[in-house]
């Protein structure tokens, strides 16, 4: 008996017209997908080396989503939903979500913006907002960062616009600087030369533009040399670190005080100077 309903079940369940349905949807997923995949190969092609990167990858993935929809619409289609059923539900529950969608649309014109004026490219170092790190993809929505220390980070196409962005490789090369406080006692124009001579003598450093020599400021406890030297881009932080400890061994070498913060103390008149060490004996 068991048996013979469960027959029966199965066989009002199966249908040639359920199978039938069943095939063609099975036909749209596996004919279509493939296509799609094929498409988006071609579109790659034809916009390789002829767009920004990521111009290349707003078009892919916008003409992706809009093929992928016409495959559901298809198989929607197939189970008997009318299209212009859903088109009009689709519009009835846009206005209803359009008021709480404003940020999302301010993001997408300030992601238009960005993709015109180019400011950054995926692959640039930026730092926006106090986040510095590389950017993975440009989206409409926003921006995805790739901080140094391995983070994710999603920053608003509106935030951009509104904030400050540094693009720390826009430019091919850049200048590795840096100051240092030599002490008041040194004579300044031979620690100048000093320097100078170890300036000109860095591998990989550019001369042109000029290397960057001045007197900074009188600080303190020393008086603060601006040091700096042009180089490729991809090589200023390992520049920044030869220039500092060339110029440190060579000062070291040559005897000359690198400045370390003092304070003097002075107690009762200043014709009568107190040292620091009494004064903490009579505390």
């Amino acid at each position: 008996m068991f048996r013979l309903v469960t027959m029966n079940l199965v066989t009002d369940f199966i249908t040639p017209e359920r199978i039938s349905l069943a095939v063609r949807v099975l036909l749209i997923l596996v004919i279509g997908i493939p296509i799609v995949k094929l498409i988006m190969k071609l579109i790659d092609r034809l916009m390789k080396d002829k767009l920004s990167l990521q111009a290349e990858v707003l078009i892919g993935r916008f003409v992706k989503y809009v093929l992928y929809l016409l495959i559901v619409v298809m198989v929607l289609n197939e189970f008997g939903f009318k299209i212009s059923a859903l088109l009009g539900a689709a519009g009835i529950f846009g206005v209803a979500i359009g008021f709480a969608s404003q940020t999302s649309v301010s993001n997408i014109i300030s992601g238009i913006f960005l993709i015109s004026e180019k400011p950054f490219v995926i692959g640039d170092v930026v730092e926006v907002g106090g986040k510095l790190g590389t950017i993975d993809s440009i989206d409409l929505l926003s921006i995805k960062l790739r901080t140094f220390d391995g983070l994710y980070v999603r920053i608003p196409n509106e935030t951009m616009i509104k904030n400050d962005v540094t693009n720390y490789t826009r430019f091919d090369i850049r200048r590795a600087q840096f100051v240092i406080g030599i002490a008041y006692k040194e004579n300044m124009h031979n620690v100048l030369e000093i320097i100078k001579d170890v300036v000109e003598n860095m591998p990989d450093a550019l001369k042109e533009p000029a290397p960057l020599l001045q007197l900074k400021d009188f600080g303190a406890s020393s008086v603060d040399i601006n040091i700096g030297v042009w180089t490729a881009t991809s090589n200023v932080v390992n520049m920044k670190t030869e220039l500092m400890l060339a110029v440190k061994e060579r000062l070291d070498s040559e005897g000359i005080e690198i400045a370390l913060p003092h304070i003097s103390v002075y107690a009762g008149e200043a014709s009568k100077p107190i040292k620091v060490s009494t004064i903490i004996k009579e505390a």
